[in-house]
This record gives C-alpha cells, structure tokens and sequence, in this order.
C-alpha cells in the first residue's frame, strides 16, 4: 500500500523592497521630516505653556487660563500632526478622539510636572501637590494614549513602582514645604501686584500732595507785569 507523498507547504520568505521603493520610502520621511520638527515644537512649548499656567493661576485668573488654553491647543495641533496626519495607517474615529483626549489630559500632566518642578521654590505648597499628582496623570494618560492594552500596563509591576513613588514624592515635598515657605528661598511671584499697588498710593500720594497752582491764593504783594521789583516805592509821580 503505497501513501501518497504529502507536499511539503512552504512559506515564501518575505519580499525584500526594490530599489525604487527605497528611494521612495526615503525620499518620504524627508519630505515629512521638517513637519515632524514642527510636531515636536509644538509638544514643548505647548506643555511649557501649560507649566506656567497652572502653577501661577490663582494670581491671574483670567490670564493664565488662556495662557493654558493656547497651551494645550498648541499640544493637540502637534499631536494631531505627529499622531494622525504622518501616520502611515489611517487611523479609525474610535481612535482619533482617545488620541485626543488623552494627550490633552497628557499635556496637563507634563505642565504640572515640569511646573511644579521648576517653581517649587517659589510656591512649594502649590508646587508639592502639582508634581505627585503630575506623575500620575502623565503615566495614567500617556499609557492610555498608546499601548494596545492599557489598564494591563496601568495596573502592573510598573504602576504599583509609579504609585509608590508618587506617595514618598508628596510625602517628601510636603514635609519641605514649609521650610521653603519660612525661608522664603527664590523670588516670591506674590509680591508682584502688592508693589505695584504700592507703588500707585505713593503716586497718589505724591499727586495729591502737590498744590494745585490755580488754588494757590494771590499774595497782595504778587508783582505786576510791567513793573520792576524794588522801584514802585521810589518816587511817585
């Protein structure tokens, strides 16, 4: 009994790219290399926007939230840039808005970190609550921004060292703290618009300390245009 010979099934090995399809894939990522700088640009000074914003937002309101707003519309426009438009796939809708979202919610993690970090000195109170909770959202968001499987890298080994380390950090920061506050080290962002008050009252008080010409009252012995001082006692005519 004679068995039919099986056909040994043979996987091609893969395809290797032509020289015209090197120069073509070279010739593409130069072309998108100064846009890709640009993507890049846009991440730093947007989440170097942000940084300042958060950390001097109760000294100006108004002004800092715009600064933040500018700052995060500049970090989306770059990730917008980097993450959908050079991508080499077209991104499903599903996909576009977490890119979004998270990488706002990213930006704002990096703006409390670096912010909280370079103005520590200044506002260590404000700045011991921004760094810990910075560090959180930077790794939460950034993970949920591109891993396949997020809550799985979250929620590991990774996470609990992450987790960890943002408890001493704040621990650690709020037992500074108040030595930083008592020997008032760096230059305090608080005492900007008090001297500047201080500096309107004592205009004030200066204007107001000036007599007003017109309110002067007129001396009897004023001298009169056209006559000289010293000769109206003389001799009179």
């Amino acid at each position: 009994m004679s068995s039919s010979p099986h056909l040994a099934t043979t996987t091609p090995p893969p395809s290797q790219p032509t020289r015209s399809q090197r120069r073509s894939n070279s010739r593409r990522e130069n072309a998108s290399l100064p846009w890709r700088y640009l993507g890049y640009v846009g991440y730093y000074v947007g989440a170097g926007l942000i940084s300042g914003a958060v950390v001097h937002h109760p000294m100006a309101p108004a002004r800092y939230s715009l600064i933040a707003g500018s700052g995060v519309l500049v970090f989306l426009l770059a990730t917008v840039l980097n993450d959908l438009i050079l991508a080499s796939e077209r991104q499903p809708l599903s996909r576009i808005l977490r890119v979004l979202g998270t990488s706002t919610m990213l930006s704002f993690g990096l703006g409390m970190l670096s912010g909280g970090m370079q103005h520590f000195a200044d506002l260590p109170e404000r700045c011991a609550v921004l760094i810990p909770l910075g560090i959180v959202l930077s790794f939460v968001t950034f993970f949920l921004k591109e891993a396949k499987r997020p809550w799985r890298r979250i929620f590991s080994l990774m996470g609990l060292a992450i987790l960890v380390l943002t408890a001493l950090t704040f621990l650690g920061l709020r037992h500074i703290a108040p030595t930083m506050a008592e020997s008032g080290g760096g230059h305090s962002h608080s005492d900007v618009v008090p001297e500047k008050e201080s500096g309107e009252g004592h205009e004030s008080d200066h204007n107001s300390g000036t007599a007003d010409p017109t309110s002067q009252p007129t001396s009897p012995n004023a001298t009169q245009p056209g006559k000289e001082p010293g000769h109206d006692g003389g001799h009179q005519h």
